[in-house]
């Protein structure tokens, strides 16, 4: 039983920091107009104890992207300089989503694979209980 259990801990772990991602995901979609936005990135790190990995990840720090912010003509915005630019964002929405969707579908496999852990257990204590 300590095998599905560990198994449930990694998939569960993954469902989390897939959550995590989605949301920095939707927050740089949200500010995708907001100027002088720096894109959000999630890090995940591999969870270790007793100095051992034990297969599980854990939410890392969140960090900003340091590319370049796009220049934006508009000399009548009120961030605009001497030559009508302000700073935009430096989110691309095609990424966003491209990342979305990933991020989306390794959520999913961790929840079939939850699902499957789950019947695993179910069907071996039916076994024991014969």
């Amino acid at each position: 039983m300590a095998d599905f259990t560990q198994a449930l801990g990694i998939s569960a772990s993954g469902m989390t920091a897939q959550t995590a991602r989605i949301g920095r995901l939707s927050e740089n979609i949200a500010n995708a107009d907001t100027p002088g936005y720096h894109r959000k990135l999630v890090s995940f790190d591999a969870e270790v104890q007793r100095g051992q990995q034990t297969g599980r990840i854990k939410v890392g720090r969140t960090s900003l992207d340091q590319s370049p912010l796009s220049q934006i003509y508009d000399p009548s915005h009120p961030l605009a300089d001497e030559t009508g630019h302000y700073n935009g964002s430096n989110v691309d929405l095609l990424v966003e989503i491209a990342d979305a969707r990933e991020a989306q579908r390794s959520y999913e496999a961790n929840l079939k694979m939850f699902e499957q852990i789950k019947q695993m257990s179910s069907g071996l204590l039916d076994l024991l209980r014969r």
